[in-house]
């Protein structure tokens, strides 16, 4: 087990199967010692435990712990080209998008809960630039989905 695996289960967490690509894309690619992931749907089990827009349908607090779970995806994109996640070196951005109610303003603090999962999990190398974008609608409903850039160390 890695390092970062080992992480992920002191804190209760497993890295899942990564989520199959709803379209023609990918969910991760290498290009040299950077690996830049799909936008990561919340998808647990291979569904979306919520759907809807947050600041209506779901509460910035349910839409927090959804962006873990989008993290935690990308995590699993991630290895599944690095093969070991103790070869990140750090992650460099981190992309997050909102589908939000005509009202709702709290983006930043929605992503938060991909860039504090980061943080938790790699210290140090989890710390990132970010966008939060608040948008009218995410693929399926979903109301969160999150992207992240991360270069390896090489081998």
């Amino acid at each position: 087990m890695s390092a970062v695996e080992a992480k992920l289960a002191e804190l209760g967490l497993t890295l899942p199967e990564v989520v199959p690509p709803l379209a023609a894309y990918q969910p991760a690619v290498q290009s040299g010692p950077y690996v830049y992931t799909s936008g990561q749907l919340p998808m647990l089990g291979g569904k979306l435990p919520v759907t809807g827009k947050v600041g209506a349908e779901v509460t910035p607090d349910e839409a927090k712990e959804l962006a873990r779970t989008c993290a935690l995806n990308a995590l699993a994109a991630v290895k599944s080209v690095a093969g070991d996640l103790d070869r990140v070196a750090r992650v460099v951005k981190v992309v997050g998008f909102v589908a939000s109610a005509a009202d709702f303003t709290g983006q930043p603090g929605v992503i938060n809960g991909a860039s504090e999962l980061l943080g938790e999990v790699l210290g140090d190398k989890g710390v990132h630039a970010r966008s939060a974008v608040g948008v009218a609608v995410l693929p399926l409903d979903a109301p969160v989905e999150v992207e992240i850039q991360v270069e390896l160390v090489q081998p």
